[in-house]
């Protein structure tokens, strides 16, 4: 019962920082769940089912104060599903060894990226060029480069899929830096992708028996909390604090990723 309460007051510290931070954290809750002596398919399933309800709650604030762009959202979730389904098809061309330095160095690109300056988009944008959609939200109106954020999508899809992960890590920097997108709306436009992604994955664990309420009712009811409490932090936080938190964070789990493949190259 002690170690559950530790565990819970561990991710209810995470899922306030991943939901200011616009990420899913889900590398964080399985690393968390397997050092609590979690079998790794049970931790995996846990971790997808609290990531699920964290998004989820924090769903409830963005939708609330009108920062989720759901017209991006179900132009970048399609692009991203796709690459992620050929990604995961060809992941077996290379190495556990390999896909870990592949996906730490892309957690490097877009945390460095994030801490790159950028400008707030412009409150209103007059008639762009062929091949810019504009998106109007309570922020303003931005442009989405249709020549550049596809590709830059399918990119980061493709390289969520080789590793196995939701891409959480991407999405915000791909919103903010390849779509103009404001920092506010990114965040709470992540949560809706994050979340239907890891509903999905739980689903896929679920049905092979790996679900065990014991852990993950309490955790989910945690975490919900923290996403309720994030979700606020995060609309009193101003963009380039929000940027920072992801950048940081980012690199941490950059680290994290670069320290497993070490050990596990090494068999220790």
């Amino acid at each position: 019962m002690l170690k559950l309460i530790i565990v819970c007051g561990i991710i209810f510290t995470i899922a306030v920082v991943m939901t200011m931070a616009g990420r899913g954290g889900g590398n964080f809750y399985v690393l968390v769940l397997v050092l609590a002596g979690l079998p790794m398919h049970q931790a995996a399933t846990t971790g997808q089912f609290i990531l699920f309800m964290t998004a989820f709650s924090a769903l409830l604030i963005f939708q609330k104060n009108k920062v989720v762009s759901w017209p991006l959202a179900f132009f970048i979730g399609p692009l991203m599903a796709l690459a992620a389904f050929l990604g995961g098809y060809v992941s077996h061309v290379f190495t556990g060894f390999i896909l870990k330095i592949i996906f730490a160095c892309m957690l490097v690109i877009a945390g460095f990226l994030m801490l790159k300056p950028i400008p707030e988009p412009k409150k209103d944008i007059g008639n762009k060029m062929h091949g810019y959609w504009l998106i109007r939200s309570s922020q303003g109106t931005y442009a989405v480069n249709l020549w550049v954020a596809p590709v830059l999508i399918l990119f980061a899809g493709f390289g969520s899929g080789m590793v196995g992960v939701s891409g959480g890590s991407f999405l915000v920097p791909l919103m903010v830096l390849a779509c103009s997108v404001p920092m506010h709306i990114a965040v709470g436009t992540a949560s809706v992708l994050i979340g239907s992604s890891a509903f999905m994955g739980f689903l896929g664990h679920a049905l092979r028996g790996d679900f065990d309420p014991v852990w993950a009712i309490p955790l989910a009811t945690i975490t919900i909390a923290g996403g309720l409490l994030g979700g606020r932090y995060t609309m009193k936080v101003k963009p380039r604090y929000l940027k920072g938190l992801f950048a940081y964070t980012t690199l941490v789990a950059a680290i994290l990723m670069l320290i497993n493949a070490y050990y596990t190259r090494h068999g220790i």
